[in-house]
């Protein structure tokens, strides 16, 4: 399981994509000390420009690349700031393609700082295939009736109420950019099938009986690509309650026109049915729809 030193200082460089560094930003501003962009980058997250020396006498632990470049690939003309970046003893967190471990500039270097280099994207260990008997502590997953519907946003949502009302609660990421806002997490598309549910098992470990787990949801049970990932993080996971993510707005399911939206009755059916071989007290507390492309009235 990743565990990433924080604050950030959030790396922009030069790409206009950033949904990474807006993510982390908006959820967790307090771990955000600054970030690092180049003069031609327009791009403002409203957050001090510092270059590595300053961040890192602010507080600054780790430099998160935030921004996505055409490929998902990374710029040869990044990596002289990020050689800077590890002299400055700064560790660096990458959610793009192209492995940083495997780069032969900054891999020798990070070792040779004995600084960590985390490839998001990336799970280099293995997982025992758990037993999936009854934990300790109470679990709750977001589950989807398509992808790229909100689980991530309605787990980080219900998480923080969870803490405001003074629930002994802690967020559990499973895709790149939660990993990224929590700091720790697993990338679970990246698991091999066979052991989905036993690393799903070990991220929502046993726990005091009042404690959440809220777990960031990934695919859904109705993709035909990704219910692989979804029904291996139900099992693991063994929730004790479920949130149901959808948008109104959706007719078919996101690139495969081939196959409708399902209706809602059908997912409450099927997901209860999937959790319940693992906790047959499974059962679904509510619904989260995302209203974005919705006018306020119509939401």
């Amino acid at each position: 399981m990743f565990q990433i030193e924080m604050p950030y200082i959030l790396f922009l460089g030069d790409s206009p994509y950033v949904k990474t560094a807006h993510g982390v930003k908006d959820w967790r501003p307090d771990q955000c000390v600054a970030q690092f962009r180049f003069p031609s980058n327009p791009i403002d997250l409203g957050l001090p420009d510092m270059d590595f020396s300053a961040a890192y006498a602010a507080g600054a632990r780790t430099v998160l690349l935030g921004g996505a470049p055409p490929g998902g690939g990374l710029p040869d003309h990044w990596v002289d700031s990020l050689v800077e970046a590890l002299k400055t003893g700064l560790d660096i967190a990458s959610g793009l393609h192209d492995k940083l471990n495997a780069h032969p500039v900054l891999s020798p270097l990070a070792r040779d700082l004995n600084r960590n280099l985390w490839d998001i994207r990336t799970v280099d260990r293995s997982f025992s295939i758990g037993k999936f008997e009854h934990r300790s502590g109470k679990r709750l997953l977001t589950v989807g009736t398509d992808c790229v519907v909100g689980k991530k946003y309605t787990a980080l949502a219900l998480h923080k109420e969870f803490v405001a009302r003074g629930i002994d609660a802690d967020f559990r990421a499973t895709g790149q950019t939660g990993i990224l806002i929590a700091g720790s997490g697993i990338p679970i598309d990246s698991v091999v099938a066979d052991f989905i549910s036993s690393a799903a098992a070990e991220l929502s470990p046993a726990a005091a009986d009042d404690h959440w787990d809220v777990i960031e949801g990934q695919g859904s049970l109705f993709h035909p690509a990704y219910a692989g990932v979804t029904i291996g993080l139900i099992h693991g996971s063994q929730p004790d309650a479920m949130v149901l993510c959808s948008n109104p707005a959706l007719e078919r399911i996101g690139a495969f026109e081939a196959y409708p939206q399902p209706e809602i009755e059908t997912c409450l059916t099927r997901y209860i049915e999937a959790a319940q071989l693992t906790n047959p007290e499974a059962r679904m507390v509510g619904i989260s729809f995302n209203t974005s492309s919705f006018s306020e009235y119509d939401a």
